[in-house]
């Protein structure tokens, strides 16, 4: 797909915070509104920790029991029954109340009923795809029909309605159901059962706050319309409230002295805030926690002590929000993002002199080089033909992702060389080295490779493979390794190879790259190893590549410094947005549905091209890249979250932000990692990572250029003859 101009994302008409500040109350969560002629009196019937009652309600109008709210309540006012016991039981209620309240003329407003008129009312628990849809016009415009709310971890009372304003379905899109409601079951959430008597919520609508419905501002609004709904349709102010885990500034704020060494410093406390950091003293439970599906399982206890390295990482945190507002983790123990979060302690402990920090990145590269599930086995026996290579992660059959390797050595070369230790120097180029066996003869290694096949193939097979896989998502760092190693040994096919697929891939841009989750992330991967190709070999043609490169990713940076994501062309997609309702959640995706949604991806495309960014901005000298980069790293600071609520995600950033309504929302399709996850290594490392290469005014080629490595060449081809040879 062509770049356009009517592709671009464009900020929407939908309101920012600053518009609906504009009519909204100055309340913020936790103080009352006050009372103005256009809050209608409203009784609450919940505790007193109720998200809704907090923001708005007052002592004198909460009741324990509906029987004293009906009584009490003045002719032609409003009740708010609220869900207490939600999700372990529903909300009492009965014919003899609700008709106690029409002969008073009062408005209720119910969630998680036991009763409705003539129905049942049967729990049940939504599974992870369904997502919110509005299907009435009662929200105004910003909010019509077919827009998507998350009500997340939602347990609802099965009813029917025929006229609901916000039904619970399965659904593709961005913010908006693209396909409507078809091939889909729908589930009534909010309707109104008696008009202008009864509002039913079949769910909790007021844990919103808590349980972190999105995107935040739409919530306000839909609870805006509610309250007018209560006050017998008068125009009231709209309640406020800011959400418990949210950017750490706003789009237009000044942001404060040394944002970035402080975007560091909370992004490196991240780790151990979430407990990644495994300790020696529940050690024990990564093993249970692996059992459960995708190794995803509830977070380590707060109260555990974070670990030094030794005992390794985990993975991140899982996409999916339960009604704490908890997301849980991935105790998945992965290479990639172990020596990918080395080089963020590194450089911590560069910058703070934080003795803690560089142990634990030391310990941390030792874990990849020690582990025998990670490096051991036949990867550590000379006659096999996986010598060297790294195992995706410590539970996988032998599964080795070129591109997973490569993050891996690059942090590990940052981290050896920010701590100015030898001590790895084998180690990693051994591993550049049994990748590069692996590489075909035209430089391209493919997706993935696996024991069996090595064990059974041998190593000549692929180092005579004549394949090309114009993929830079899993070709573009290996590379960069391989023009590494050159400088460091001389060994020439590693310059040849890889330039001959450079070329090839640049010769091949755009009609034959193959995307991932979109082709921003290609672009973007590509960046590097054209900035470290000039370090090698700085030539005009070579430059006229960086900056094309760049500036097709730049296409799409708006002002704040956000890189909109972008779906590549047809049929050259690995997992391209869900094509229908029922595709929504299957596999792996992009965080838009079309061209033009206003979203950034901080998992596969603003991470590195960050990295990419500065490297180029290092190597160049121009300010074309580094006026790039500035913007990606303001833009990367206000949008990290900050939360008191959740110390576990403070500091952190989410894979998805949209920019339109500078929150974190987006599809939420991927199966896998989702708009919420925080990836330990691909998004927290590389981003922590070059905000201290930034401060130290270095970049990781300086720092890699301090390895001697070069001197173990000879020995590891003694090692390696014995198993196919490089």
């Amino acid at each position: 797909m062509q770049n356009s101009e009517q592709n671009r994302p464009q900020v929407a008409e939908q309101h920012s915070r600053r518009e609906f500040l504009r009519f909204a109350s100055a309340s913020i969560l936790g103080v009352g509104l006050p009372s103005t002629p256009n809050m209608p009196e409203i009784a609450f019937v919940c505790s007193t920790q109720n998200d809704l009652y907090k923001l708005i309600g007052s002592p004198e109008k909460r009741f324990d029991s509906v029987e004293d709210a009906v009584m009490t309540a003045t002719v032609g006012s409003g009740i708010l029954i609220l869900a207490d016991a939600y999700p372990i039981s529903k909300t009492s209620f009965t014919w003899e109340l609700l008709d106690a309240a029409i002969r008073k003329k009062l408005r209720v407003y119910i969630e998680y009923p036991n009763w409705v008129p003539d129905q049942d009312t049967p729990i049940e628990k939504a599974a992870a795809l369904e997502r919110g849809v509005i299907v009435s016009n009662r929200f105004g415009p910003r909010l019509g029909p077919d827009r998507i709310v998350s009500i997340n971890d939602c347990h609802f009372v099965k009813v029917s309605a025929t006229h609901p304003d916000i039904v619970l379905a399965r659904v593709a899109g961005f913010d908006t159901a693209v396909y409507g409601l078809e091939e889909t079951e729908q589930h009534p959430i909010l309707f109104e059962s008696k008009p202008d008597i009864l509002m039913v919520a079949t769910t909790k609508l007021s844990a919103f706050q808590t349980a972190r419905y999105g995107p935040h501002d739409a919530w306000l609004e839909i609870w805006a319309k509610i309250l007018q709904w209560l006050s017998g349709n008068r125009r009231v102010s709209s309640p406020y409230s800011l959400p418990t885990v949210g950017p750490s500034f706003q789009r237009d704020q000044v942001l404060p002295h040394e944002v970035e060494r402080r975007a560091l410093q909370r992004g490196i406390d991240w780790f151990s805030n979430a407990k990644l950091l495994i300790a020696s003293s529940w050690a024990d439970q990564v093993e249970i926690a692996q059992t459960k599906p995708d190794a995803v399982a509830a977070a380590p206890n707060p109260a555990w002590p974070a670990g030094d390295g030794r005992c390794g990482l985990l993975e991140g945190a899982s996409s999916s929000i339960d009604l704490l507002g908890d997301q849980p983790i991935r105790w998945t123990l992965r290479a990639d993002c172990i020596g990918e979060t080395s080089l963020a302690f590194a450089m911590s402990s560069t910058i703070e002199q934080d003795v803690l920090h560089a142990t634990i990145a030391k310990n941390l590269v030792r874990f990849i080089f020690e582990t025998d599930s990670l490096s051991g086995g036949p990867r550590s026996d000379n006659s096999s033909p996986s010598l060297g290579l790294l195992n995706w992660n410590t539970t996988s059959k032998g599964i080795y992702y070129g591109d997973d390797n490569a993050r891996c050595l690059l942090g590990a070369l940052g981290t050896a060389g920010a701590l100015q230790s030898a001590e790895w120097d084998k180690n990693i180029l051994r591993s550049i080295l049994a990748n590069f066996r692996t590489t075909g003869a035209l430089g391209f290694r493919g997706e993935r490779l696996e024991e069996a096949d090595l064990q059974k193939n041998g190593v000549a097979y692929y180092r005579q493979r004549g394949i090309t896989h114009f993929a830079p998502h899993f070709e573009a760092y290996p590379w960069c390794l391989y023009l590494w190693a050159y400088t460091k040994t001389g060994f020439e096919p590693l310059l040849t190879r890889t330039l001959k697929a450079i070329r090839s891939t640049m010769n091949a841009y755009p009609t034959h790259w193959k995307w991932t989750n979109g082709i921003q992330q290609e672009r973007a991967r590509m960046i590097l190893p054209l900035a470290w190709l000039l370090r090698v070999k700085n030539t005009q043609e070579h430059r006229d590549w960086l900056r094309f490169m760049v500036d097709e990713l730049l296409k799409y940076q708006g002002p704040d410094g956000a890189i909109f994501e972008e779906v590549g062309r047809n049929g050259k997609g690995m997992f391209g947005p869900p094509a229908s309702n029922l595709k929504y959640g299957t596999t792996e995706a992009p965080l838009l549905q079309k061209n033009g949604d206003a979203v950034c991806d901080l998992l596969y495309t603003m991470n590195f091209a960050f990295l990419g960014l500065h490297e180029a901005s290092a190597t160049t000298n121009e300010d074309h890249y580094r006026k790039a980069e500035d913007r990606i790293a303001e833009f990367l600071c206000r949008i990290q979250i900050k939360s008191r609520a959740h110390p576990e995600l403070d500091g952190g950033w989410f894979r998805a932000f949209a920019t339109n309504l500078w929150d974190y929302w987006a599809s939420n399709s991927d199966a896998g990692w989702g708009a919420w996850a925080i990836e330990s290594g691909w998004t927290q490392a590389w981003i922590c990572s070059v905000l201290g290469l930034r401060s130290k005014a270095t970049s990781l080629w300086a720092l890699a250029g301090r390895s001697d490595a070069g001197k173990h060449m000879a020995e590891l081809q003694e090692e390696f003859a014995q198993s196919g040879g490089i």
